[in-house]
């Protein structure tokens, strides 16, 4: 799962075992997606993209992070000539009322205050918290790619180890990118990505596969498979 991220709307667990049906059945914790909120012309994101990578390589298959380029600090100009926004962007900043940059989500959960966004210092708290919470379904994911026809081929399956809160739940599978070698404000607050005068950027919203909100599931009850 290097280039994709599957996440829950709840953003509960994720699972990667090697069986023919592949995601466990046996209770796990929750796992952290944080959607963080960025641009390429935002001198402090560079500060909230070290945080994550510190988070996601002390928590291995763990935390995981998703990078949206969005908002007026994301618009190219003659000095920042690349556009690493998509459709999805300013909707989810919406739903979680990002009022800066850099701001993230920690599995859309609200914490405290009225909205969901909020700025890098809270992020390992309420991720931690996040990891040590029971889990009520068990998400894992497998894909292939074909660079011949260009298609590439996601499968994933959920287990209810315990019965949803919600009458139904959705699934999102979101497609990431690595390695973008482009322009960024502020870049030498994380000098671990500066490569020449340019920067790394990593884990980047590319494409929502299902959609903006994501496939519906309406079996969510303990023992569904889905």
């Amino acid at each position: 799962m290097k280039k994709t991220v599957i996440f829950f709307n709840v953003f509960l667990v994720c699972a990667l075992l090697n069986a023919q049906t592949f995601v466990s059945t046996e209770p796990m914790n929750r796992n952290v997606i944080l959607e963080e909120f960025t641009g390429l012309r935002c001198g402090y994101c560079p500060q909230g993209h070290k945080v994550v990578q510190e988070l996601v390589a002390d928590n291995p298959e763990r935390f995981f992070a998703i990078n949206l380029h969005q908002g007026g600090l994301a618009i190219p100009n003659l000095s920042f000539p690349y556009d690493y926004r998509t459709e999805f962007g300013d909707p989810l900043a919406a739903q979680a009322n990002v009022g800066g940059w850099p701001e993230g989500t920690v599995n859309r959960h609200l914490f405290t205050g009225e909205h969901t966004a909020m700025g890098r210092g809270h992020w390992e708290q309420f991720a931690g918290e996040t990891m040590e919470q029971s889990s009520y379904v068990n998400v894992a994911a497998r894909s292939t790619l074909d660079p011949v026809q260009r298609l590439l081929t996601v499968t994933v399956e959920l287990y209810y180890t315990g019965n949803s809160p919600a009458e139904t739940n959705r699934i999102n599978v979101a497609l990431l990118q690595n390695n973008i070698i482009g322009p960024q404000s502020g870049m030498n607050d994380n000098p671990d990505n500066v490569v020449g005068d340019q920067y790394r950027h990593m884990h980047m919203l590319r494409h929502l596969i299902t959609g903006l909100w994501g496939d519906e599931i309406a079996d969510v009850s303990e023992g569904s498979f889905v």
